[in-house]
C-alpha cells in the first residue's frame, strides 16, 4: 500500500452551489528576495488545508489555470486582476470537489495535505526574466514563482511525499520541438514519469469558448447559442464539435500506450470537472462504465483498475450535469 503520493492537476477555478470549505491564503512574502513576483511584482500565494490521519502524509497539488497574456498590452491587463496580482486575490478559496475536506463529497483524499497553488504569472509559471520592463513595471518570473511555492511546501511537509514536482518544460521535448509546443499535453505526456490519470471532456467548453471559437472570431454571435449550452447547437455546429472530439481523440491516441496511465474521457460539454463537486462524487454525477470520476481515480489510484474509458459522442450521454445547474466563477 502506497503511504504518501503527491498528485497535481491543473484547472480554471469553478465553483458549484454545495458547502465549500473556505482555506484562507498565504502570502508568500519571504519569494520577493528570491525574485519570484507577479506581473506586479506583488508576491505568489497559495493555500493549504492540512490532511489529517493516514492521509497526513499525502498531498494534492491544485496549481491554478487561467490562460497567458501573449503580449505586453494583454499582461498589462492581466496586471490589475487575481491572474497578475496577489493583492487582487480572494482571502479565502472554497475548497469543493477533489479538493473537499468531507468525505461524503471526496471520500479517497478528503483528509490529504490539499493545496491551491495560485496563477499569477500570465506564462504557465515558466518565465525566468530578471529585467524588470522599464515601461510597464512588468515581471516575468512564472518559473521561480513555482519554485519559491515548492521550496516553501516541501517544508511545510511534502518532503515526506513519494513523489516530488517535474520541470515545467522537459528538455525531452524542448529538444525536439519549439518552446511554445512544449505547454500542449500531447507534446509532453509520453515523457512524464509519474503515473498520469487524465480526466477530460471531449467537448470542454472552455476549448470550444475560447480556442474553437475564439473571442472576436465570430462577429455575428452565430455561436454565441450554441456555447452557453450544448443543447442549443445547430446540426452543422453539432458536426464541428464532432470533428473537434476526433482531433482531441487522435492526440490522446498518440500518446501510446502507458502501464501507469488512466482516462476519463466523457462526453460532458464541461470544463475542469475534478473540482465541480457535481462532477466529482455525487448521487448525480455523472458516470462512465458505471463510475463517477471520484471512483475511477481512486480505482486507479489503488491499482484496483487501470481504467482507461472514452464515452460515446454527444448526446448518447445522458448523465451530464445540466450546465444552468451550475455557478461558474472565472474572473478572467
Amino acid at each position: 500500500m502506497v503511504t504518501s503520493f503527491l498528485l497535481f492537476f491543473v484547472c480554471l477555478l469553478i465553483f458549484v452551489r454545495t458547502e465549500s470549505l473556505l482555506v484562507n491564503i498565504t502570502i508568500l512574502e519571504t519569494a520577493v528576495a528570491k525574485g519570484a513576483v507577479c506581473l506586479d511584482g506583488t508576491p505568489p500565494a497559495y493555500h493549504l488545508d492540512r490532511g489529517s490521519g493516514p492521509g497526513v502524509n499525502n498531498w494534492v497539488i491544485s496549481v491554478e489555470g487561467g490562460g497567458w497574456c501573449q503580449n505586453v498590452t494583454l499582461c498589462l491587463t492581466r496586471k490589475n486582476t487575481r491572474l497578475g496580482s496577489s493583492a487582487k486575490m480572494d482571502h479565502q478559496l472554497p475548497f469543493s470537489g477533489m479538493m473537499s475536506n468531507d468525505p461524503n463529497f471526496n471520500p479517497e483524499f478528503y483528509n490529504w495535505n490539499r493545496v491551491s497553488v495560485r496563477y499569477c504569472d500570465g506564462g504557465s509559471f515558466t518565465g525566468d526574466v530578471e529585467a524588470i520592463d522599464p515601461g510597464t513595471g512588468l515581471h516575468y518570473r512564472g518559473a521561480r514563482i513555482f519554485k519559491a511555492i515548492m521550496e516553501e511546501l516541501l517544508a511545510q511537509g511534502m518532503n515526506t511525499s513519494q513523489n516530488g514536482s517535474a520541470k515545467n518544460l522537459p528538455p525531452s521535448c524542448t529538444s525536439k520541438l519549439k518552446p511554445g509546443l512544449c505547454f500542449f499535453p500531447e507534446n509532453v505526456a509520453q515523457q512524464i514519469k509519474t503515473p498520469l490519470f487524465i480526466i477530460n471532456a471531449a467537448y470542454d467548453h472552455w476549448q470550444v469558448r475560447n480556442i474553437l471559437v475564439a473571442p472576436g472570431t465570430d462577429p455575428k454571435g452565430a455561436w454565441t447559442s450554441c456555447k452557453a449550452n450544448i443543447k442549443n447547437c445547430t446540426p452543422y455546429q453539432l458536426t464541428v464539435l464532432q470533428g473537434f472530439r476526433e482531433d482531441f481523440l487522435k492526440a490522446l491516441e498518440g500518446l501510446g500506450r502507458s502501464s501507469t496511465r488512466g482516462y476519463y474521457i466523457n462526453s460532458c460539454f464541461s470544463h475542469c470537472q475534478s473540482q465541480q463537486q457535481a462532477y466529482w462524487f455525487g448521487l448525480n454525477s455523472p458516470r462512465l462504465f458505471n463510475k463517477t470520476i471520484a471512483e475511477a481515480v481512486r480505482d486507479w489510484f489503488l491499482e484496483t483498475d487501470q481504467y482507461r474509458h472514452i464515452d460515446c459522442p454527444y448526446p448518447c450521454d445522458k448523465t451530464c450535469v445540466d450546465a444552468t445547474d451550475i455557478i461558474t466563477s472565472q474572473h478572467i
